[in-house]
């Protein structure tokens, strides 16, 4: 018997009802992908539409149908939808919810279609949203450096290898290095949202389906470009996930590095910026102190990103044709891996933007005799007609006295090569970065 204070029969052990509820929880997914509603209610409804279109299903029930999604995505968005756990994930808490709202009818919804197609639409498009903001934040972080290139053509500063001084060259340098490494990432995610762009809905479960769907204007209403070659490759083709999580990594390595510089750059040791204090934190013993931690937290979070790609991999390893409940893991990899990524690229374009450059400090740091000893070497051999490695000899044994000097500033100004850290050639390639960026802002990148 039950009671009211022990609902549960009590003949069942207490760890066997734990037990059930613990599988029930293991298999959900309702938690990770409710995030994907709006998607969810867009394929749905365009997959109605068809279905009354290609009288598949009389006109007035796709018309029922449509207006009762319609209503759970303003339930959803107004934050009184009655979510239901146990139905495990989003499509079953809509369908049933569709059910609630218009009968019946409901159950038309599901016709030539399967679960299988349907979740590999819905994540598609979410793919292809989250792909999309991530470049639109790639772009923002490079006009962040470009500006910073722009005010710091000219300023002095040591370049590093080893992270030992090597040879001066401009802070405007740097910071279109950085440029050039966001460009890369901008492209990958490009590449990430175009390899989601593929409609799947009409593979059914993995075979197709036998009614006569029209899989071009769904797609074409759901903005995909393409539909999918082969329904058992599109129900279990997970490659999309692949190419974001990639990117995302990439993005997180190039960001890491960044936060690296600038962690170094912002001691006291190197002193060459000074962050701002929304992007710094004081430390709560030592007032001194101004910390760069969202410096160090863009740095630690790169790991989790990286994982995230390496987990896919695995997941996907060993799956044999076609859809298995692995894949269901596919949704928590890409949304916390954007989330994070998403997130770092925000906190690194703020960061970079206000961020001050010592340019007294940073060019003491470059005037460092020794970092000019390659142009006194340089010298040697276009004066003398000596052999390069004659020349370093000289230089490095101190014989090199009667060669003329060399400032820093002559040494960054004979650097006049494509790509050289010259002033003239990092203006020519910053007036190149902006026309990259105004062209990307005119496409809609950002």
């Amino acid at each position: 018997m039950s009671s009211p204070n022990n609902p549960t029969n009590q003949d069942t052990p207490p760890s066997t009802v734990r037990g059930a509820e613990l599988a029930s929880d293991f298999t959900s997914s309702l938690a990770v992908d409710r995030r994907m509603y709006r998607e969810d209610i867009a394929a749905s409804i365009a997959h109605a539409r068809m279905l009354g279109t290609q009288s598949i299903i009389p006109n007035d029930d796709a018309a029922a149908i449509i207006a009762g999604l319609s209503e759970i995505r303003t339930e959803i968005e107004a934050g009184t939808f009655p979510w239901r756990p146990e139905l495990e994930d989003i499509h079953m808490n809509v369908e049933a919810r569709l059910f609630d709202l218009i009968g019946e009818v409901a159950g038309k919804l599901h016709t030539a279609r399967s679960r299988n197609d349907q979740v590999a639409t819905d994540f598609r498009l979410y793919a292809m949203r989250r792909a999309t903001e991530s470049l639109a934040r790639c772009r923002r972080l490079q006009r962040a450096l470009l500006d910073q290139a722009e005010k710091h053509r000219e300023t002095l500063v040591p370049g590093y290898t080893h992270l030992q001084r090597a040879q001066p060259i401009v802070f405007g340098h740097v910071f279109m290095a950085y440029f050039e490494m966001l460009g890369r990432d901008a492209a990958s995610f490009a590449t990430a949202r175009d390899s989601a762009d593929v409609c799947p809905l009409g593979s059914g479960a993995l075979a197709g389906t036998t009614y006569p769907i029209d899989r071009e204007a769904v797609a074409h209403e759901l903005g995909f470009s393409r539909i999918s070659g082969n329904s058992m490759d599109a129900v279990s083709d997970r490659d999309f996930v692949l190419d974001y999580l990639f990117a995302a990594a990439k993005t997180m390595t190039h960001l890491s590095r960044l936060a690296e510089d600038i962690v170094i750059w912002s001691s006291q040791e190197f002193g060459f910026v000074r962050l701002s204090d929304r992007y710094s934190t004081g430390s709560s013993m030592m007032p001194q102190k101004r910390n760069p931690d969202y410096a160090e937290l863009i740095r630690g979070k790169s790991g989790a990103v990286t994982g995230a790609l390496m987990s896919m991999l695995m997941t996907l390893k060993g799956i044999p044709m076609t859809y298995n409940r692995d894949l269901q893991e596919d949704k928590r990899q890409l949304m916390e891996a954007a989330d994070t990524a998403d997130a770092a690229l925000e906190a690194a374009a703020g960061m970079v933007s206000e961020m001050q450059v010592d340019t007294t400090r940073a060019a003491e740091a470059a005037s460092a005799p020794a970092l000019v000893a390659t142009d006194i070497a340089d010298r040697m051999v276009q004066g003398q007609g000596i052999p390069f490695r004659q020349a370093y000899a000289q230089v490095k044994a101190g014989d090199a006295a009667n060669t003329p000097a060399v400032t820093a500033r002559d040494s960054v100004e004979m650097r006049n090569v494509p790509g050289g850290t010259a002033p003239r050639q990092v203006a020519v390639a910053i007036m190149r970065a902006y026309g990259e960026l105004n062209a990307a802002k005119l496409s809609g990148e950002w």
